[in-house]
Parts: structure tokens; sequence; C-alpha cells
């Protein structure tokens, strides 16, 4: 809502599109954060960034529900060949399983199912490039904090290496190569900043006083 009231009072840049796809990636997340039902695409914290990305098309009357079906398609095909090619399955605990990742690669292929299948690739791995090595750091081990505003993040990172691919920029990495090394990136990261709650931004005094205060209430 305060993102929607920004934009209607001019106070947010980048046009129409943008401010619907950031509202609904915030939305979506925080309807998961309070146990309502979402789509885990493809995991609970990262479940924003997919509707952000196509619901607003959709309502535009830009993508009917055909379109919309064929992207999702389109993006659980790439997303099945990332978690082939590291783990078999879709999780950050695993070394290499940066859930926010997936996300950002099947959204970039989504947002424009129509282009070929080198354009979607590039907006693969150009989305998987762009936060290489992103932490998983849930404070008090809940995809709440800081997990709903990075499905913002990956939605628009998303919109623009679609939009990157859609003019012809290519990716000087092949996206197999990239995912690759999305691999090796996570097999190197610490077990406190994967899935944990135990590093980044969980510790911090801050997200630990967060923990304790939620502790002693549950």
């Amino acid at each position: 809502a305060k993102v929607e009231q920004a934009h209607q009072a001019g106070r947010s840049y980048g046009g129409d599109y943008l401010a619907e796809v950031t509202a609904e990636a915030l939305k979506t997340a925080e309807c998961n954060a309070c146990m309502k039902r979402i789509v885990a695409a493809p995991t609970a914290g990262s479940c924003g960034v997919l509707p952000a990305v196509l619901l607003p098309l959709a309502r535009a009357g830009e993508a009917d529900e055909e379109a919309i079906c064929d992207a999702l398609y389109v993006a659980a095909g790439f997303g099945q060949v990332i978690a082939a090619r590291v783990t078999g399955h879709i999780r950050l605990a695993v070394p290499g399983r940066h859930n926010i990742y997936n996300a950002l690669a099947m959204c970039a292929v989504c947002r424009f199912a129509g282009l070929t299948v080198e354009q979607c690739a590039a907006a693969a791995a150009m989305a998987l490039g762009n936060l290489l090595g992103l932490v998983c750091d849930p404070v008090a081990g809940l995809v709440e904090v800081p997990c709903i505003k990075r499905n913002v993040v990956g939605a628009v990172n998303a919109v623009s290496c679609a939009n990157m691919a859609l003019a012809g920029v290519d990716y000087a990495i092949p996206c197999d190569e990239v995912i690759d090394a999305m691999g090796r990136v996570g097999s190197l990261l610490s077990p406190d900043l994967r899935e944990t709650g135990q590093g980044g931004l969980a510790a911090t005094p801050t997200g630990v006083r967060i923990a304790q205060t939620l502790a002693e209430q549950g």
C-alpha cells in the first residue's frame, strides 16, 4: 500500500509497471510471511518475484492466461536445468542453492516468453550473474527480514535482464557456465550464510535482538 500511495502521489520513479512490480513483490512475500496461501516458486522466501513480474502484465491486458502459462512453463524448464546442474533440487541450504537466484533467472525468462532460446538463456545468465554470491541470512530464521525486500530486487533485476535481452545485449559468459559458477560460489559460502540464520544480517545486534524477542514470545 505504501508503494502504491507513493506512486500515486508522484513520489516514485520508473513508471506504472515498475511501481506495480515493486508493490506486487512486497505484497506476495508479506502474504507468505503472514502464513497466507502462496505458491513457493521456487521457494517461499522468493515467492514474490514471479508474481511481481507477471501479474501486472496480465492486469494490463498485455498477457492472457495462455501467455502466462507459457511463461511459467519456460521458467520451470530453466529452473529444472539450474537444479539439475547444481544439486538436483531448489534449496539454498545445500551449497549452490541460492533460492532467490533461481527466481531471478526464471522471471527474466518469463518476462517475455516469446524470446528466442538464445535470448532466454542470455536473460537467465544475466539475472544469475548480477547477484552471484548473494547470501541467505534470514533474521530469526524466518523468510521476512531481509527476504521480502530482496523479492523486489529480484523482480527488478529480472525485468532489467529481460529488457537487455530484448535489446540484443549479449552476456559474455554462457548460461551453463554461469550456473556452474553459482554452484561453486555456493559451495564456498560459510554455513552461517546459507539459510541458517547465524550470519550476515541475522548476526547483527538488531537481528539478534529480534530473534531473542520472537523466541521469548513463542
